[in-house]
């Protein structure tokens, strides 16, 4: 099984602070933007009977949102250029580093990465695995 993840929900406090940040980073990685309500934003393609192959990610407004040191969400990334245009412009929408864009050979060899808190504290990871891109 090489996708396990069908989709994700991401909780926020300030949807208003939200939707600029997964605007940039989600365009960054290629990612559209489906649906926007005054609750929360959908992006991505919602996998169906004859291609499955696809990931969905919303972005809902919770008054209990609360952010977890330990839990993160890693979006694929299709070229390292891509993690850095994803780290620099979640910094310029209201995120906050966590880890800047470079190689985690603690992972493999060639593990691109990087870190960002959403508005909300919601650490985020962009990553390119290819040796390559």
């Amino acid at each position: 099984m090489s996708q396990v993840l069908d989709h994700v929900s991401i909780a926020v406090r300030d949807l208003d602070a939200a939707r600029p940040f997964y605007d940039v980073v989600m365009h960054a990685l290629g990612v559209r933007k489906v649906w926007d309500r005054a609750d929360g934003i959908g992006y991505g393609e919602r996998n169906g009977p004859s291609d499955d192959s696809h990931s969905f990610v919303t972005v809902l407004m919770s008054a209990h949102a609360s952010a977890d040191e330990r839990r993160h969400w890693c979006f694929r990334a299709q070229s390292r250029a891509a993690v850095d245009r994803f780290h620099a412009g979640g910094l310029a929408a209201g995120g906050r580093d966590a880890g800047a864009p470079g190689l985690r050979p603690q992972y493999h060899a060639s593990y691109y990465g990087a870190f960002l808190y959403d508005p909300s504290g919601n650490k985020i990871e962009a990553v390119c695995n290819r040796d390559s891109a």
